[in-house]
């Protein structure tokens, strides 16, 4: 059966399973969506029975919307909602997602938008044909997230073209014949940095992950056949934000590549907020990356975000399922069922099965599991991590020395995940008087990532989500903390007599504004350097760590000889990655217990070591491949 005959027949299908009396006026294909298209969305609002009858028995995701010639103009239809809501509701904000004919009103007091028993929300619905929706305002307004949905919405057309495309691509006629599946390793493995994996089949090829090693710029092996030409690859899925594991995808759209990207919707945003910052301070040290903003834009327009928990079709014979990896906000693992139950396997990305701070544990139960690809970056025999309230005592012992003295303390952190954890920790430490009050200063993306975890709650622990919505105690706007915004003030901070604590990027060194202050800093015994993130082999944050006393660094392309006296620490417990306890219990824990796995993203002494560890004690298959080596899975 072709693509069109296809449609037809699944059209024909929707048709005879609505409701006599629903007026359909169309029905599309969106990527991996089915769109009904009603005049009548008003009388179907509130019920989705209807999408979810349809989903089980044509075995697609179904989405009902309203036709778009009953949509008014959103300026209009803005005035008027803002006229029938009450000010109390205090609005922050109302995005108008064409694509989906969805109205998000964004309101400090979302139950005054809804009503009494949702009375007002129905009025609003049926006033203005558009399908409104209200969520809590986040505390802290996001620029990165205001700008991703206004660039969507100014580029619907071509966006629509994207996802039309998508879906005749899901909808191509399948090959007879034999299957199988493989995973290629194309970078990422017996290494951290640049994590990239192939996995194929006989009708497609799925990309995980399509990162940057940090410390050396190189890019996964994009050179090999399988992967050539880019156009070939159906989809592409990353697990989290951080650029070794995104931060040479914009680069497939300048090569050619002109399918989907999967992810969650955090993810989406906080990796263009780093690739564009990547491309800043590429340019700042006079290096070149590989790609420019406008290909983070293309990149943007080519994502197709998921919740935990929701399934898809990305290919003709994968359905794709994010679950909570625990390690950054959005992070997920990722779990692919290939065929009609021929295989499943889950890509866990960077993990982390503990509660922490901010998130909840990794998941560790799945409807089938054959194979897992996990991480090992604190996979070596001795790789113990402490405890987070360990951690959080250490970190305060160490900050009441620093501080005592009028030293400063430099604090290099991943603007993702680890300065979150960080200002929570010392904000409760100078809370509750375990340490003494000073200024505590955000340098780089911080500022705007916690921006970002505020506007995705439901990706948080329950506690930090209830924190973070009370007045007076949302711990990230603590009058303690102070956003550097100019260089000016940066150098003021610099020069400053007065003790202080500066969480700055990037968190290994390799660049951005941490360096204008260690340039600074380094020489005064009395100031601190707290490291409370991974190292990579050959980073500079590596080097410092490991005690080199004289180092030479490139500084806007000149070089920068500096004899370093400040004093240098560092706090485990803080990483967003299992540690070997957590890795092996994590094992033990998984339901069901697969029958291969997959080690990678670690150092080759520590894939190796935790590969043979889990084999001796569990019992189950292991390969620790190294980067472009093949592992057929079934």
């Amino acid at each position: 059966m072709n693509v069109d005959r296809l449609f037809d027949s699944l059209t024909e299908e929707v048709r005879r399973l609505v409701p006599s009396d629903m007026r359909i006026t169309s029905i599309k294909f969106e990527g991996p969506l089915i769109v009904v298209y009603t005049d009548q969305y008003e009388k179907y609002s509130s019920n989705d029975s209807i999408a979810r009858m349809l989903a089980q028995n044509i075995h697609r995701r179904v989405d009902i919307r309203p036709d778009p010639s009953t949509l008014e103009d959103p300026i209009k239809v803005s005035e008027k909602i803002r006229g029938m809501i009450p000010e109390t509701a205090d609005i922050f904000d109302i995005n108008f997602i064409d694509e989906t004919g969805e109205a998000i009103i964004e309101a400090v007091n979302p139950g005054e938008v809804v009503g009494k028993e949702g009375q007002l929300l129905a009025d609003l619905r049926k006033e203005s044909g558009w399908n409104i929706k209200v969520i809590r305002a986040p505390p802290i307004p996001s620029k990165t997230v205001s700008d991703v949905r206004g660039y969507l919405r100014a580029n619907h057309d071509e966006r629509q073209e994207m996802l039309t495309h998508v879906a005749r691509r899901l909808a191509r006629p399948t090959l007879d014949g034999e299957q199988w599946v493989r995973v290629t390793a194309m970078g990422g493995f017996r290494q951290v940095g640049r994590s990239a994996s192939l996995l194929t089949t006989r009708e497609s090829k799925i990309l995980i992950d399509c990162g940057l090693d940090p410390s050396s710029d190189s890019t996964p092996y994009f050179a090999i056949p399988e992967v050539q030409p880019l156009a070939d690859i159906d989809a592409v899925v990353i697990t989290h934000a951080h650029l070794d594991h995104c931060g040479t995808l914009p680069a497939l759209f300048k090569y050619g590549y002109k399918g989907p990207v999967y992810c969650t919707h955090p993810t989406r945003d906080l990796m263009a907020l780093l690739q564009l910052d990547n491309i800043k301070l590429g340019f700042g040290e006079n290096k070149k990356t590989p790609y420019e903003a406008q290909h983070v834009r293309q990149e943007i327009l080519h994502t197709i975000p998921l919740k935990y928990n929701e399934t898809t079709d990305i290919a003709p014979d994968v359905r794709l399922t994010f679950h909570n990896a625990g390690h950054i906000l959005g992070s997920a693992i990722a779990h692919f069922h290939i065929g009609d139950g021929l295989h499943n396997v889950a890509f866990s990305g960077d993990s982390k099965y503990e509660k922490t701070w901010l998130f909840n544990p990794a998941t560790n139960r799945f409807p089938r599991l054959e194979t897992l690809v996990i991480e090992s970056t604190y996979g070596g025999h001795n790789d113990i991590q402490p405890s987070r309230a360990d951690a959080s005592e250490e970190m305060g012992n160490l900050l009441q020395k620093a501080t005592e003295h009028g030293g400063k303390v430099l604090i290099p952190v991943f603007a993702v995940g680890r300065s979150q954890e960080v200002m929570l920790v010392i904000e409760e430490l100078m809370r509750t008087g375990r340490i003494p009050k000073c200024p505590v200063y955000l340098d780089g993306m911080i500022w705007e990532a916690t921006a970002i975890h505020t506007a995705y709650p439901e990706y948080l622990n329950s506690q930090l989500r209830t924190q973070i919505f009370q007045q007076n105690e949302n711990p990230f706007l603590s009058p303690i903390f102070k956003r550097v915004e100019t260089a000016a003030m940066r150098e003021e901070i610099c020069h400053s007599p007065d003790p202080c604590i500066v969480l700055a990027t990037s968190g290994m060194m390799s660049g951005g504004p941490i360096m204008e202050y260690f340039r600074e800093w380094a020489d005064d015994p009395k100031n601190w350097l707290l490291f409370v993130g991974y190292q990579s082999e050959g980073s500079i944050g590596r080097t410092i760590q490991r005690g080199r006393q004289d180092i030479t660094l490139n500084m806007k392309g000149k070089p920068i000889n500096l004899h370093i006296k400040m004093q240098r620490h560092t706090v485990d417990g803080f990483s967003g990655h299992s540690d070997r306890k957590q890795l092996m219990r994590y094992i033990s824990s998984l339901e069901p217990k697969p029958d291969k796995i997959i080690i990678g993203h670690g150092e080759d002494r520590k894939c190796t070591d935790l590969a043979s560890s889990i084999y001796k004690k569990f019992g189950i298959e292991t390969k620790a491949p190294q980067n472009l080596e093949t592992i057929r899975l079934r």
